[in-house]
């Protein structure tokens, strides 16, 4: 089974959400189509813009609480660093 930790955008530059699943393409749906109360729906952050592979689950949580300490900054340079024009990744994953 795989494992990823990923990061949706509400816009360039806007609110962040850092997340785990065991299947990305599923929960990034979720998120899109507001089926669970909370912090991306209320703020519509819904573009995936960044993701990482983990090997297990334990290695993902930690990856995940990792990410979220740190400060805007490192956020934002992490996404740039694979997808510097903050294109929505999950049409890709889809097609």
């Amino acid at each position: 089974m795989s494992y990823y930790v990923y990061i949706l955008a509400s816009r360039r530059n806007g609110t962040l959400y850092v997340g785990v699943t065991n299947d990305l393409i599923r929960r990034v749906w979720e998120h899109r189509n507001n089926v669970v109360e909370g912090f991306t729906k209320k703020y519509v952050v819904h573009d995936l813009v960044w993701f990482e592979p983990a090997e297990d689950p334990i290695a993902a949580i930690a990856r995940e609480k990792q990410i979220k300490k740190w400060n805007r900054a490192w956020k934002l340079k992490l996404i740039e660093a694979s997808n510097p024009d903050w294109n929505d990744l999950y049409d890709e994953l889809i097609r």
